[in-house]
């Protein structure tokens, strides 16, 4: 009889390539915080919101978006369902975009599908929690409670690095010898918080008292960083193009294939989450020229960032988004060079009452909120055709054009910002219209006062170094005409000169005047000190002077008359007195500490190998402590964050400053004190030991002579018994010795 089908046994078959279908909702999220829309315009928002998760390394289609919809409004609902192809992608988006800013009003809030049913089954019944104990964080600015009040600096030197502290010789110690291992150099935040290595693998940051690892950034061969000036933002840059291998970890903290072939990336500190990367420029006349570092500037309170493409335009963008300001860029045909203006300590006071009268939301605070000064940049272009170089004062956000000048015959122009934001000088290198030689002008922009007014100082010569006074109206420049200047052969020496510009005050004046010219020098560095009135003359970089010269520009000025400001009495000028002259042979950096009242200056291996190592200089010019070490790299002080005292409270510190200098005369005292009773103490050790070595032997003396009969009468034991030998020659005989 035949057999039917029926008859036949698949069922191995059917185990062999039984499909087994996930049933699950787990691949499945709920996305919130999406924007309100109507169906026309459903198309275009999808294509953003996959464009945004494909920004993180999450690749999703309009087709497994699925979003609700109002029947009765006929709009969406502000939620939408996403459907991945596995848990695993699910869960790297939840990872990746929960508190993702979509736009300036949304933000996503992202959570699992079956969330929903757990959370709808909860126990309310109320469980009081555990309290976790606490164990508290280092402080990273833990340091600046010093007693004694020191600053610190670190040295890179072979592959060692040390953290050291420095005060008076007695305090200046080893802080912390780190194990870091395999970096390429090291570098301090602008506030001091932290310190940042830089590997293979990318950039770590260490901070606190026992320096443990704060933060990671992971960017492959990363070369060059910058911080943001309040240390909330990282950029990064690596001369090799950012790839990303397949199977590499993906996250907020990770670059994804979208960042392939950029160099750039920006970083918040805090959470390590990236925030964008950008291409380097990449045009034939970028190319040919050194990269400009940093790449991105930052504006001095960490809401915006810029980047300029030269020729065309500046690109700005807000901070955390990322997202370009306005949405478009700022349009400048043939821009070469921009730079934000810094924030003052006016400037930081007025933001601060317009923070306290905006909270308050009083009449007369909504008039105060005007006073506060916004954002500003200035840029310059060139002159193309018959159209002027040009420098222009940008407001921003506004982008309002607050002040232009025109320029001509200008070869090239470096900006210069007075640190408190108060002045912006122009350095315009201008040709004549033969084109054979080169002349200097230096526009002087008064940023505070009225229609910004620009005073020009004409010069003849070429200015190599042009310096501002920190918190102060004089600036330094060094010029030359030199023939040498600009192709200097082997052990040739620029000659140069060294002047000192002052803002003159009154009799209706208020411009910029000559203090003193410093003729036939060999400096090339300028460095003021960070409280302003001294600064060091360096020669930099020659291999035949290295000479540095200590100055007081305050020098017969009593300190009433130094805070105010005032201009001394005496002739113009003739407060500049030379406090000292030094030499490091062959050094390549020149840095003050944060207080102003020491110098460093270093010879790095990396520029040569002769006489490497560091030396500490005070403020006159004498030497501190100087150390010569093979294979030394850096030294750099710490940095220290502006201080928390209001200007009243500093004026009363300066006031009650005999008070304080006498509470340190005091402890300087006591601690000579103490040197001179710590050596009166080893002294009468010593004597006591002296004595009673004497005591004890006489004492043995005494007890021999006791044993012998000798010691009965006390007056034969003072008495010195003296051994005489006497070598007495009876006969002398000579005889020769055959041999």
């Amino acid at each position: 009889m035949a057999a039917t089908t029926d008859d036949i046994d698949y069922s191995d078959i059917e185990a062999k390539y039984h499909v087994q279908y996930d049933d699950s909702f787990d691949n499945l999220l709920v996305v919130d915080g999406i924007p309100v829309i109507d169906k026309s315009k459903l198309e275009k928002l999808l294509a953003k919101i996959c464009k945004e998760f494909s920004r993180k390394g999450i690749s999703i289609k309009p087709d497994d978006i699925h979003m609700p919809w109002d029947d009765t409004t006929g709009k969406s609902q502000g939620f939408i369902f996403v459907e991945f192809k596995n848990v695993d992608d699910a869960n790297l988006a939840l990872a990746a975009m929960h508190n993702h800013p979509f736009d300036a009003k949304h933000q996503f809030k992202v959570n699992r599908f079956t969330d929903i049913e757990r959370y709808e089954q909860l126990d309310e019944t109320y469980v009081e929690p555990e309290v976790e104990e606490y164990t508290p964080r280092e402080h990273l600015r833990a340091w600046l409670a010093d007693p004694q009040g020191r600053d610190q600096y670190v040295t890179y030197r072979g592959e060692d690095v040390e953290i050291h502290w420095h005060g008076k010789p007695s305090q200046s110690e080893l802080a912390m010898k780190p194990d870091w291992k395999d970096f390429l150099y090291v570098a301090w935040s602008p506030l001091g918080t932290c310190i940042a290595t830089l590997h293979r693998q990318g950039v770590r940051l260490w901070g606190g008292s026992s320096w443990k690892p704060q933060q990671r950034f992971a960017h492959p061969l990363v070369k060059l960083i910058d911080f943001s000036p309040c240390e909330q933002y990282l950029v990064t840059w690596s001369n090799e193009p950012i790839v990303v291998p397949e199977g590499a970890p993906q996250g907020p903290q990770y670059l994804s294939p979208d960042d392939e072939g950029n160099n750039i990336a920006v970083w918040d500190i805090k959470s390590g989450d990236l925030l964008r990367t950008f291409p380097s420029h990449a045009d034939d006349t970028a190319a040919k020229k050194q990269m400009q570092w940093p790449a991105l500037k930052w504006s001095p309170d960490d809401k915006f960032v810029a980047r300029v493409t030269p020729g065309q335009m500046i690109s700005v963008h807000e901070l955390p988004s990322m997202y370009l300001h306005g949405k478009k860029s700022l349009k400048i045909e043939g821009v070469v060079d921009f730079e934000w203006c810094p924030q003052g300590d006016k400037d930081r006071e007025d933001a601060e009452k317009d923070a306290q009268a905006a909270s308050s939301g009083s009449g007369a605070s909504a008039k105060a909120v005007k006073k506060a000064r916004e954002n500003m940049l200035v840029y310059w272009t060139p002159e193309v055709a018959n159209q002027p170089a040009r420098v222009t004062l940008l407001g921003f956000p506004s982008r309002a054009i607050l002040r232009q000048k025109n320029l001509f015959n200008v070869t090239e122009c470096k900006l210069y910002w007075q640190n408190q934001g108060d002045f912006l000088c122009v350095k315009v290198d201008r040709h004549t219209k033969t084109k054979k030689s080169i002349f200097c002008n230096l526009e002087i922009f008064r940023v505070r006062e009225k229609d910004y007014p620009v005073e020009v100082l004409e010069l003849k010569d070429t200015v190599t170094d042009f310096s501002w006074e920190p918190k102060g109206e004089r600036f330094a420049i060094v010029s030359s005409s030199d023939p040498n200047l600009g192709n200097p052969g082997p052990g040739i020496t620029i000659k140069t000169d060294v002047s000192f510009y002052q803002l003159e005050h009154g009799n209706g004046k208020n411009d910029f005047k000559l203090l003193r010219t410093l003729s036939s020098r060999t400096s090339n560095a300028i460095r003021w000190s960070p409280r302003g009135r001294h600064v060091v003359l360096a020669t930099v970089g020659s291999s035949s002077k290295s000479e540095l010269e200590f100055w007081d520009l305050d020098f017969n000025m009593d300190d009433a008359g130094r805070r105010e400001g005032q201009v001394s009495k005496d002739e113009w000028g003739s407060g500049i007195q030379l406090l000292g002259t030094a030499d490091h042979y062959a050094l390549t950096d020149v840095e003050w500490d944060p207080s102003g009242r020491y110098l460093a200056t270093s010879a790095s291996s990396w520029t040569h190998t002769l006489e490497n190592g560091y030396a500490i200089w005070d403020f006159r010019g004498q030497e501190i402590t100087k150390q010569i070490q093979d294979r030394f790299k850096q030294f750099i002080w710490r940095p220290r964050p502006r201080t928390l005292l209001t200007k009243e409270q500093q004026r009363q510190v300066r006031k009650n400053l005999r008070e304080y200098s006498r509470a340190f005369d005091e402890d300087d005292a006591a601690e000579e004190s103490n040197v001179s009773a710590e050596l009166i103490a080893l002294r009468k050790r010593l004597v006591d030991e002296w004595n009673a070595w004497r005591a004890r032997s006489k004492a043995e003396f005494l007890g021999e002579g006791h044993k012998t009969g000798k010691g009965t009468d006390s007056r034969s034991s003072e008495k010195e018994e003296i051994e005489v030998w006497i070598d007495e020659v009876i006969d002398q005989v000579e005889e020769e010795v055959l041999e």
